[in-house]
């Protein structure tokens, strides 16, 4: 499984990597910003979609509902990262078309479990 790793934070992309290849056993992908991330999603055509909820420039929400208007990646299901994890934060994501939310910092032993569950759970798999 190939996933994609959008996140403008250095360390969380190092500590996900690690996590996602080590633990999870996943082809990782990754980009330091939104616009990366979609040219590479349009490249790579990942499996999931890991995106960062608060980043500079174009933000995670906006990258989903660009995401969700091209007919070559609208099908990736996404994941938010985020330290914003109240009920209704969640439920705004979920809204956006995202399948879940993984909080920041998240634990990396449990990373890859938590994705496969997200998957396993989504309508669309």
């Amino acid at each position: 499984m190939k996933i994609l790793m959008v996140d403008d934070e250095e360390d969380i992309r190092k500590v996900g990597l690690l996590s996602l290849q080590r633990v999870g056993k996943f082809e990782v992908v990754q980009a330091e910003d939104a616009i990366t991330g979609l040219q590479l999603a349009r490249i790579e055509q990942p499996d999931l979609i890991l995106l960062d909820a608060m980043m500079p420039g174009m933000d995670g929400p906006s990258a989903l509902q660009v995401l969700k208007q091209d007919p070559k990646i609208r099908h990736i299901p996404v994941v938010f990262m985020t330290a914003r994890v109240q009920p209704q934060d969640i439920e705004h994501y979920r809204s956006l078309g995202a399948i879940g939310v993984i909080s920041k910092p998240f634990d990396p032993l449990t990373l890859p479990a938590e994705i496969r569950q997200m998957l396993a759970e989504s309508p669309s798999s």
